[in-house]
């Protein structure tokens, strides 16, 4: 009996089953096609955190040990690839006569490099004029002394002999900020920046000028072993924090106080494994809705065919089955579904995964795919034994044989709607919102240098909660206008059913359950669909927005400190070809009390026309208005809101800075007033730091040296266009484009291929957007064909059955779009404000895409169009055709 029931359904019930086999699939190929994606985007997290580290360790040699000893003990390491000793050497200064002007610097670094150094850590120099090896200049310590390949320095040794040295190079140093770090200090008491002034030479060379200073001065010579690490690091980056930080912590413990490791490779893991956290938050909060929504979808499905399923069964059970036998019918059913759905989805999610991201994989290992390939299979074949073998079971065990051939609904409404459980979902959203997005609610915690991280799943119950109520209010919104309202549908339904759209209204009326429930999926499904876009275009700008304040500008020139340049020097930059405009940034350093701070001169008339300032970047005004009130009143200023909250600012406050002098070189009084705070500005610092007027602040100190020229190009051709400015200015100014800045301040999150995700996230939402409207509309239609053909028989004309058809589909479309365009505006707006942290800097307004939101309700719509019009030839045809049919 199975085998011939199992035949009548491929051939007689074939739509249905296929309709139940792609709602499975759909919920089988996104969740693994989004865990792969999670999977593979982790290793890539850590693959990118070891490779942005030029030097994984740098090993502290202690005064008095042996350095010899402590780089036979790296090198024994068994996770060590390469290590060479490097020296560290303090000079008094450094002096350089080109033609009859003498320069002389204040205290200098000097390195002693070994001659393989630059091939074991090539991130560690990069070449900008003359020779590769030999004596190097630091770019900026060029630029101080004025020097330039083939010019002589001076070294000034304290307690030592003075040296000239030939310059065979000059270099940029691309890690200074670790490489000339404190090795074993705390965060907060590391250097504020590297030493404006280094000097390096061989290690041969080194030795002689600074071995004799080993034993009368050891405060001012030391020994670190630069140490390449090998990266087979496992997958995840917490993992691989964990596994990385226990070697340098092993050696410490092996070395008995002669080393102290500088793990550079370990921070960058600790960075990246909250980005880790935030990617698997991403996939609860976008990929696990949709797997949700997908198996609401194929229960849909199934139910449209409810009612001839119960009649079946209930046909079977009178003339001799056991209930045994009716239940292993539906098995047999959800396994066919099942197996096909989740062989389906599979197959997709591998389709996607080559065209999206080149590997079918996702770029996750074998192992970790297989892992998400049986998860999703197993999430399908328990969808289809949900939504098809339960509702057997509970058949089976609460209904009779006359109830099950029985199509009467019963009228009462469902236990939630009488104890108003949609309300209270909606209430308890909106308190665990106002809970977890409150001052100082961090979703994801990574304390520095603990192990393990924290990640609050309290705050997906806000959403989550959300997007229930919405649901289940939307139900009720939609049972109360269908049946008490029926007049008023059957008003607006005139345009669509004529004379008959009371009639239509009276049948929405005894058909309100099951519309209620199309209605409801297609709105979550359209706010899915809307909420997801609307974070990923959220994310995309905010990315952008962050680049663009780190380096400033499309291109930034940053000037040399000890190198004068006016604003007018900005005129060569602005006639090269692609430049659409220059503006030049003030740098200057002021004390506040005893703290020094970063000072930034800015012209409030047209920085706006070189970088984006967001409103989010200010308190006490809008950016346009604090940058009016810089330009009405002159000695006003903006200050960071840690020094606000540090020195008790009142706005109006009289501050008074002090500030080096362009003409004594000493510090002079600046008074300004204090209007408001920034909390981030182009090229400034995360932390301290004021911005203001620059026609006031070149006055009151004598001079308009700038910092740093900000070049617009309009977005187009960046790299070029700072290939021509080096090529230009040569090594005496740093220049960076927005493109380096994407890849060097990218969190590993955004390093992964976002795009490629978006693509595939957003392909999900518009398939269950237009088939949880067209085809749930569908099948519902198609199973009332016993309605059509009474109809037919009693006399009702083609036209007359397209008005029911198209007024159920008119109250399906604008029913869901009103639900599911409030829902998604709501979801979108708890979205972003909980995942804050995903976000630097946060945004101060969403932004939506339109284009893909008119695509998504026009696609919608059109769905719903071709399912009624394809229900409406089925109910034109003749009557004794239809009935053959059923």
């Amino acid at each position: 009996m199975i085998g011939l029931w199992w035949r009548g359904l491929v051939t007689r019930r074939a739509t249905r089953l296929v309709a139940c086999a792609a709602g499975i699939a759909v919920a089988v190929a996104l969740l693994a096609s989004l865990g792969a994606f999670l999977t593979g985007a982790q290793a890539s997290m850590t693959d990118r955190a070891a490779r942005t580290v030029s030097v994984d360790w740098q090993v502290e040699v202690a005064p008095g040990a042996d350095p010899a000893a402590v780089l036979d003990a790296v090198r024994a390491d068994p996770g060590t690839a390469e290590a060479l000793p490097v020296g560290y050497g303090r000079a008094d200064g450094l002096t350089a006569t080109t033609g009859t002007t003498t320069q002389t610097t204040g205290g200098a670094v000097v390195l002693g490099l070994p001659d393989l150094y630059r091939t074991a850590f090539p991130g560690e120099l990069r070449t900008l004029a003359g020779a590769d090896r030999g004596v190097l200049i630091a770019q900026q310590t060029a630029a101080n002394l004025g020097v330039a390949p083939g010019d002589m320095v001076t070294v000034n040794l304290l307690g030592g002999p003075a040296t000239t040295v030939r310059i065979d190079g000059v270099v940029e140093l691309p890690a200074a900020d670790s490489l000339f770090q404190k090795v074993g200090a705390p965060p907060g008491s590391q250097p504020t920046a590297p030493p404006d002034n280094a000097l390096l030479l061989p290690q041969n060379q080194w030795q002689d000028l600074f071995a004799p200073l080993a034993g009368s001065r050891p405060d001012l010579v030391s020994t670190q072993v630069h140490a390449l690490r090998s990266h087979a690091l496992p997958a995840d980056p917490a993992s691989a924090y964990v596994s990385e930080t226990g070697a340098a912590r092993n050696l410490e413990a092996g070395a008995a106080g002669s080393a102290l490791v500088g793990d550079n490779l370990g921070a960058a893991l600790g960075a990246a494994r909250s980005d880790a956290a935030y990617a698997q938050v991403l996939f609860l909060f976008l990929g696990v809705p949709g797997a949700v929504l997908a198996g609401l979808l194929t229960a849909a499905v199934t139910g449209a065919g409810a009612p001839r399923r119960r009649r079946e069964q209930a046909l079977l059970r009178t003339r001799g089955a056991s209930a045994r036998q009716v239940l292993a019918l539906a098995v047999v059913e959800a396994a066919t579904v099942g197996v096909a759905g989740a062989v389906a989805g599979l197959g997709i999610a591998a389709l996607v995964g080559q065209l999206a991201f080149g590997s079918a994989a996702f770029g996750a290992t074998p192992a970790a795919a297989a892992l998400w390939v049986g998860a999703a299979a197993a999430f399908g074949l328990a969808v289809a034994a949900a939504t098809v073998a339960f509702p057997a079971w509970r058949d089976q065990r609460g209904a009779t044989v006359a109830a099950g051939r029985s199509t009467a609904e019963r009228p009462r409404a469902p236990w939630w709607a009488r104890y108003g459980l949609d309300v209270v979902l909606l209430t308890a959203s909106g308190l665990v919102f106002w809970a977890t997005s409150g001052t100082n609610y961090a979703l994801v915690l990574a304390p520095e240098g603990v192990p393990t991280i924290s990640v609050s799943y309290w705050a997906f119950a806000g959403p989550a909660l959300l997007w229930v109520g919405l649901g289940l209010l939307g139900w009720r919104v939609a049972d109360l206008v269908l049946g008490r309202g029926r007049r008023l549908v059957g008003t607006a339904l005139r345009p669509l059913a004529g004379g008959l759209s009371q009639t239509v209204a009276s049948t929405l009326a005894r058909q309100r359950r099951p519309l209620g429930r199309s209605i409801v999926l297609l709105a979550l499904a359209l706010s899915f669909a809307a909420s997801t876009a609307t974070f990923n275009a959220t994310y995309r700008q905010q990315a952008e927005v962050d680049a663009l304040l780190t380096n400033g500008a499309d291109v930034t020139v940053t000037e040399s400190p000890g190198v004068t340049v006016g604003p007018d020097a900005g005129r060569s930059l602005a006639a090269l070809p692609g430049v659409r405009g220059v503006e030049p940034v003030q740098h200057r350093f002021g004390y506040v009390g005893a703290d020094l701070q970063d000072v930034y001169g800015v012209n409030p008339a047209t920085i706006t026309g070189a970088t984006a300032l967001q409103d989010a970047y200010f308190q006490g005004g809008t950016a346009r208005q604090l940058m009016d009130t810089l330009a009405a009143r002159p000695d006003s200023i903006l200050v960071s809101a840690e020094t606000v909250k540090d020195f008790q600012l009142q706005p109006g406050d009289l501050l008074n800075l002090r500030i080096k002098d362009g003409r004594t070189g000493q510090l002079t009084q600046v008074p300004f007033h204090y209007v408001g705070v920034v909390t981030e500005f182009p090229t400034a610092p995360k932390d301290s730091f004021f911005v203001a007027n620059a026609a006031y602040l070149a006055q009151a100190t004598g001079t308009d040296a700038v910092g740093a020229f900000l070049v617009d190009t309009g977005g187009v051709d960046t790299a070029g266009v700072a290939d021509a400015i080096r090529a230009q200015l040569g090594p005496s100014a740093t220049v960076t484009d927005i493109g380096n800045a994407r890849s060097r301040i990218g969190s590993s999150l955004t390093s992964v291929d976002l795009a490629g995700l978006t693509t595939v996230e957003l392909g999900f939402a518009v398939v269950l957007a237009t088939a949880s409207g067209g085809l749930v509309l569908a099948l519902g239609l198609a199973e009332r064909r016993r309605s059509f053909a009474i109809s037919r028989a009693l006399g009702a004309n083609p036209a007359q059955l397209r008005g029911f058809v198209s007024g159920e589909a008119a109250v399906l479309a604008v029913g869901g779009l009103a639900i599911g365009a409030v829902g998604g505006w709501l979801l979108s707006e708890m979205l972003v404000t909980v995942l804050t942290g995903v976000f630097d800097p946060p945004p101060s307004t969403l932004a939506v895409p339109w284009a893909y939101l008119a695509g998504i309700v026009v696609l919608t719509v059109a769905a719903l169009a071709a399912a009624a019009a394809a229900a409406a030839r089925l109910a034109a045809r003749p009557a004794l055709d239809m009935v053959r049919r059923l």
